[in-house]
């Protein structure tokens, strides 16, 4: 490990405040570190590893492809990339199409594209605005950095490209809407915000208003998409149907891949955009495999019996230690407590790892838990006796 650490601050840019510890291993939820310390996993690579480390049928649909073909690029059909689109498209109920990045941030980028060509080619007046909300996060490039509406994450990297303008809540986006406005983009669940839900009501009532209007209603799924919130999509538990729609993290099991899907199939034309890796064979086909492994659990009420146990565990937990903390927050498997101030929080992080559990921050005061979404009874069982261990200990 302490070769690994030397190298790391030899060779690595320091962007990463990196806890001290190496994984080496992982079986579902549960992690093995290079000391042979074992773990509850609580984070799944913050809501990446939607079906458990080292899944069995992902590994093997990922190591059959490896063996044909990896990447060969956009010029030529990718039979995994269409299948992966169709399952995608189909599993949202929307009738869609998808282009196929590498990240949230790539189909965020891509879903402003959109919102952008659709606003210069649709009248006479160039509409280019778009409005997220305070406290949002839409990825760090510089684009998605402007888009997000947090003050802090906008020092040193300007000047920024125009005409982001933020809502301090849903109520406030009419009032902003002016002839330059194309789109409003939101997070039905505000991730590192604080795993704030949007209300239903104020959600669905925008987006009829943005109708009327001729506004687009893109809606950020990058971490609240692929079941997370127990519906394929937050938007069909919302009941709302949003123009653009983006998705990443859960997509791939562990695989980089983003996703932008939207109505609009006419906007982007052939040069309008690209990636040299995104929807490639790898990807695409790790995607396929997650996709009907998540499909299969959900048909089956699995995951629903095992939303409802994780909840019914950390309410357990939360009931027992309301000392610390304010509030339970979140939605489905995306869930989060709010701590009373940030030294406990960051006490807590640090001691539930001591005691073998991850568990992850989010926005200044939220203990969040975003677990695999296969993660067993007795994995969840076992995570929360170490947190209580970890909170007991404070």
């Amino acid at each position: 490990m302490s070769n690994i650490k030397e190298l790391d601050k030899k060779y690595v840019l320091p962007t990463y405040a990196r806890a001290d510890v190496e994984f080496v291993s992982g079986n579902n939820a549960r992690l093995l570190d290079a000391e042979g310390k074992k773990y509850i996993d609580f984070t799944s690579g913050i809501g990446v590893v939607s079906v458990g480390h080292a899944n069995k049928r992902v590994n093997s649909a990922i190591c059959e492809q490896l063996s044909k073909i990896t990447h060969i690029s956009n010029l030529y059909n990718i039979a995994p990339q269409a299948k992966a689109a169709q399952k995608i498209v189909e599993a949202s109920g929307f009738d869609m199409q998808c282009f196929f990045g590498n990240s949230g941030a790539e189909a965020n980028e891509g879903a402003i594209k959109i919102a952008r060509k659709y606003g210069e080619r649709d009248g006479e007046i160039k509409r280019y605005k778009i409005i997220t909300l305070q406290h949002s996060f839409h990825g760090r490039t510089i684009t998605t950095v402007k888009a997000t509406g947090q003050e802090s994450m906008h020092n040193y990297f300007g000047p920024f490209p125009d005409g982001f303008v933020y809502a301090d809540n849903i109520d406030q986006v009419e009032s902003l809407i002016d002839n330059h406005t194309s789109a409003v983009m939101i997070e039905l669940v505000q991730g590192e915000g604080g795993v704030q839900p949007q209300d239903k009501a104020q959600v669905q009532a925008l987006a009829k208003m943005l109708k009327s209007k001729n506004i687009l209603l893109i809606v950020d799924e990058v971490q609240t998409g692929v079941y997370r919130t127990g519906e394929f999509l937050a938007s069909n538990l919302y009941e709302i149907e949003p123009d653009i729609i983006t998705l990443a993290k859960g997509l791939g099991g562990g695989v980089p891949i983003g996703v932008v899907m939207t109505s609009l199939k006419g906007v982007l034309t052939a040069g309008d955009h690209g990636s040299t890796f995104g929807g490639n064979y790898l990807s695409t086909a790790a995607a396929c495999e997650v996709l009907d492994v998540l499909k299969e659990y959900s048909d089956s009420g699995e995951l629903e019996k095992n939303i409802d146990y994780f909840n019914q565990e950390l309410e357990k937990f939360y009931s027992a230690n309301r000392k610390m903390f304010t509030s339970k927050v979140g939605i489905g498997m995306m869930c989060g407590l709010r701590v009373k101030n940030a030294e406990t929080l960051s006490a807590i992080i640090s001691n539930a790892r001591d005691e073998g559990v991850m568990v992850l921050k989010a926005g200044k005061n939220t203990l969040r838990f975003l677990p695999p979404l296969t993660i067993t009874r007795e994995e969840i069982d076992e995570g929360f006796k170490s947190l209580n261990r970890a909170v007991n200990s404070l």
